[in-house]
């Protein structure tokens, strides 16, 4: 073979092969956790498994127990003794207690809290029928109560750290001096330990109250759900799915990086794990593909930070919120459906704004997985959501969704599916997961459940809201700012649903008593709590995302920050007007007209942000009016997307010409400096 013949040979391009994501399944937030062996293990498993069947007792009225109907309050009780014990096996009480052994401490609590749960759980019948929730119960009830109101602090700790705990431990013991004068507007009706401990322990407005219920009704069938999706291998369907339709484009491995984190974020519903599972695939190919560490980083944090607000399924939150207002969680899904769409096409005009101004390509189609084969591979998944939404949506079923959507999801999966068919060890690890997340969300779900009960008892929410609203002096666009920087600070150190918990006890009666609308303001909470996951200093979605990229972690969140940018004004813009989030008398167009005038603008403000404007070019030829014109084209898609009316004193038209009189003028000189300096060097070359 001559020279020129062998220089000629094509070698054929490698196509990626993506693994499961979710193979090395580690879902919950702290990092520094025990793995239960032997009997403990084995203990958690049953419990677990006690727990799903209570549940699907409970939603479809099977009756396990004859003869005896259960109490609501009861059902909560066996929820809490099954998995708040396990909270002192699974989470080390300190950084350097022993991970591969549990100390007889330990063991301790978790016989102690496991007993008193369970005489409280046979003392609630008798409390509702004898008011012992507001004082007279017996004194083994009491102990009982102050153990657990112990219990669930050390609880809270584990799971939230110190932040949360010395955030939410103040609030439930300030009942028994709420009447003190220094208290000045937080001032209140003031309790005895016996009534504090009752009402805490036995009202359904405290330990059993809100956060409790969300979780015993509709959190646990879609976290079993989430699992379900994770073990039958959906995670590496929709990573494949996500290159394929995005991968050839410009900045494509950036693009599917927020495709992808969207998918599989609706599984854990867990911005941390969100980012351990999507960021482990999407990170590497990003900077493959050009992008600088930080900056894929960055747009990995912002992606899985975003999927616990994009329906069907959201964060534990989600379901907080559907308790707080009174509806089904499919309402809170629908609501949180525009803003998701906005956040994530700001992301995705973000990434193509830099790739363009980069010169950043696209994957070759030869190395990407094909569209094809990856449907007809995991194409059951698709149905199973379709069947989840329908359920959702038009029949309006939540609490029964999940179960029905997970045991179709098995039964295709062991129709179908060779690699990932369930075996008996399959059920333990799935049991075992699912257990090790419940344990978690129960830690701080019952414990800020106590910050309700605290409010409640004492009265003080009503007074508090007229205090705020007297300090900014009834002016709604102030309410919403401090309200905003309220939330970003609490965020900080708490939970997203502390925080929101926090928020929606102190801040959300002060805003609707202005007229806000309480589907917006509650939205409005939920999304500011949530910023802190990538907001300096804390940014722990960031911080994750960058050791996996090998970038700083404070300068990843920044780069966060400016990445994600869009979500700080989307909350502002559902407050304004509702039918962002579907609320008013024709929320459907009225909130389809707003979405594609706060798309519109949002393309402007991706622009001058990144320094490359779609239609435009690059705002580098603009010279040294750059900074000015990008300036202006993030003001004018600003003012644009701000929907008028309402609490602004503009109307719609004329916010819209106020953004089109920035804006016009704006491209137009950015069109003629960057089409003359093009034209220059032409010019001087032609003969």
């Amino acid at each position: 073979m001559s020279p020129s013949a062998s220089d000629s040979v094509v070698v054929p391009a490698q196509r990626i092969v993506f693994d499961d994501p979710h193979a090395n399944m580690q879902e919950a937030e702290v990092t520094r956790v025990r793995t239960l062996h032997g009997a403990w293990r084995w203990a958690l498993v049953v419990a677990t498994a006690a727990t799903i069947l209570l549940c699907i007792n409970q939603q479809f009225s099977l009756r396990f127990f004859l003869g005896y109907t259960q109490l609501n309050t009861e059902y909560f009780y066996l929820l809490i003794a099954l998995m708040l014990p396990f909270t002192f096996l699974i989470f080390p009480g300190t950084g350097t207690a022993p991970l591969n052994r549990i100390p007889w401490y330990d063991i301790l609590l978790f016989v102690v809290t496991f007993a008193c749960a369970i005489l409280l759980m046979r003392s609630v019948r008798k409390a509702a029928e004898a008011g012992w929730e507001f004082g007279g119960a017996p004194t083994d009830v009491i102990v009982a109560g102050v153990i657990m109101w112990a219990a669930l602090m050390e609880a809270l700790r584990r799971t939230g750290g110190w932040s949360l705990l010395l955030s939410v431990l103040p609030f439930t013991v300030y009942p028994l001096f709420a009447d003190a004068k220094w208290l000045g507007p937080f001032r209140g009706t003031q309790s005895t330990l016996e009534q504090a401990t009752s009402y805490h322990v036995l009202s359904g407005e405290s330990l059993l109250g809100i956060p409790i219920q969300a979780f015993a009704d509709t959190v646990i069938g879609f976290l079993v759900f989430g699992t379900a999706l994770m073990m039958t291998g959906a995670g590496k369907f929709f990573i494949n799915i996500a290159f394929a339709l995005c991968g050839t484009f410009r900045g494509g491995a950036a693009k599917v990086c927020i495709f992808a984190s969207g998918l599989l974020g609706m599984m854990s519903g867990s911005i941390i794990s969100n980012v351990l599972t999507a960021g482990t695939m999407t990170i590497p190919v990003m900077k493959k593909s050009g992008f600088r560490a930080s900056y894929a980083a960055a747009i990995e944090a912002c992606a899985s930070t975003g999927a616990v607000l994009a329906p069907p399924v959201m964060g534990a939150t989600a379901f907080v919120i559907a308790q707080f207002l009174n509806v089904s969680y499919a309402d809170v899904a629908l609501a949180a459906i525009i803003p998701a769409v906005l956040y994530y096409v700001g992301l995705f005009m973000q990434v193509d704004s830099y790739a363009a101004r980069h010169g950043l390509k696209g994957i070759p189609r030869a190395e990407l997985p094909k569209v094809w084969d990856t449907i007809k591979e995991g194409w059951y998944y698709i149905f199973v959501i379709a069947l989840l939404i329908v359920m959702l949506l038009y029949f309006k079923r939540e609490s029964h969704a999940p179960f029905y959507a997970t045991a179709l999801l098995l039964v295709l999966n062991q129709l179908f599916s060779k690699d990932t068919r369930w075996t008996l060890s399959t059920i333990n690890k799935f049991l075992e997961v699912n257990g090790r997340t419940f344990v978690e969300l129960v830690g701080i779900l019952a414990g800020c459940g106590l910050l309700i009960g605290a409010f409640s008892m004492t009265g003080v929410v009503s007074s508090l809201a007229n205090d705020l609203l007297r300090i900014a002096g009834d002016n709604a666009l102030l309410l919403l700012v401090m309200c905003a920087f309220t939330s970003l600070v609490l965020g900080l150190g708490l939970t997203t649903t502390a925080c929101y918990i926090f928020l929606a006890i102190l801040v959300a009666p002060a805003l609707e008593k202005l007229g806000l609308n309480r589907m917006a303001v509650h939205m409005f909470i939920f999304y500011w709590g949530m910023l802190s996951s990538i907001t300096p200093p804390v940014a722990i979605a960031s911080f994750a995302a960058a050791g996996i990229a090998g970038s700083p972690a404070m300068k990843t969140g920044w780069e966060s920050m400016w990445v994600g940018s869009i979500i700080y004004f989307i909350p502002f813009f559902f407050v304004l007007n509702p039918a962002l989030v579907l609320q008013g008398p024709s929320p459907y167009l009225e909130g389809l007209g707003l979405m594609g005038l706060a798309g519109f603008g949002t393309l402007f403000i991706c622009g001058g942000i990144q320094g490359h404007q779609v239609f435009v070019g690059d705002l580098r030829g603009t010279g040294s009016l750059e900074w000015p014109l990008r300036v202006l084209l993030v003001i004018g898609g600003f003012v644009i997307a701000t929907p008028g009316g309402g609490i602004m004193p503009l109307s719609q038209w004329q916010v819209t010409s106020l953004g089109l009189a920035i804006l016009i003028p704006t491209v137009l000189i950015a069109l003629v400096l960057i089409r003359r300096r093009t034209l220059a060097p032409n010019q001087l070359h032609a003969p």
